[in-house]
């Protein structure tokens, strides 16, 4: 039975997690992500951090986000910014390291449990500074994936190191659940969208679909 005195705050460094499930072979479900550690005890807040171009038409993130934004969690972005590295090379540049170290200090006196989705070794410093307020920290990454997705001197401060293959069957989408596209990816005959609301579909219409 979970605990309710045991605080927990997820903190999600979003692209370092969306890379590791990748190098895994599976995407994360959210939702299921969000059950789980509301199982454990009481979850204060589940923070969402990722950078987003704001100059793109569209953005492939914008829907998980607003999805975030309107089921559970605290998403937190900012824009991309971009500048020339020496070579002459275009760059953009969306470290999201300080908005989330930032609210993790604020509220370590009010939680007794954080839980850091990142393998990013420059997390090490805050897990000691939230550790040192008698906070237990639980990082979660891999080292499944050669080279290994998290950092080992993060990895070594950690109270808790979660390896998220282990959490694939906990947390992962299955493919089989995903929505159907809302529209059909080839063009339907407008007369056809006029009638599909009222003729059932027969087997010739298979070939609208890929």
């Amino acid at each position: 039975m979970p605990s309710a005195a045991n605080k927990i705050a997820l903190f999600i460094d979003g692209a370092n997690l969306y890379a590791t499930a990748r190098t895994l072979g599976f995407d994360i479900d959210y939702k299921r992500l969000l059950l789980e550690f509301q199982s454990r005890g009481n979850l204060v807040r589940a923070f969402y951090y990722t950078a987003i171009i704001e100059d793109q038409e569209y953005s492939s993130i914008r829907p998980l986000i607003d999805w975030l934004d309107y089921n559970g969690y605290t998403v937190v972005t900012k824009a991309t910014k971009e500048f020339v590295d020496a070579s002459g090379r275009r760059k953009v540049k969306g470290n999201m390291d300080i908005e989330l170290a930032v609210d993790a200090m604020e509220l370590a006196d009010s939680i007794d449990h954080m839980v850091l989705f990142s393998g990013d070794g420059d997390f090490r410093s805050l897990v000691e500074a939230v550790q040192r307020r008698g906070v237990r920290v639980t990082v979660i990454s891999t080292i499944a994936s050669q080279p290994p997705m998290i950092a080992d001197e993060l990895r070594r401060q950690a109270d808790v190191f979660t390896d998220l293959v282990q959490l694939q069957s906990k947390l992962g989408r299955d493919p089989s659940e995903r929505p159907a596209p809302r529209e059909p990816r080839q063009h339907t005959p407008q007369f056809l969208q006029r009638t599909t609301s009222t003729i059932a579909p027969r087997g010739d219409d298979e070939d609208f679909e890929d």
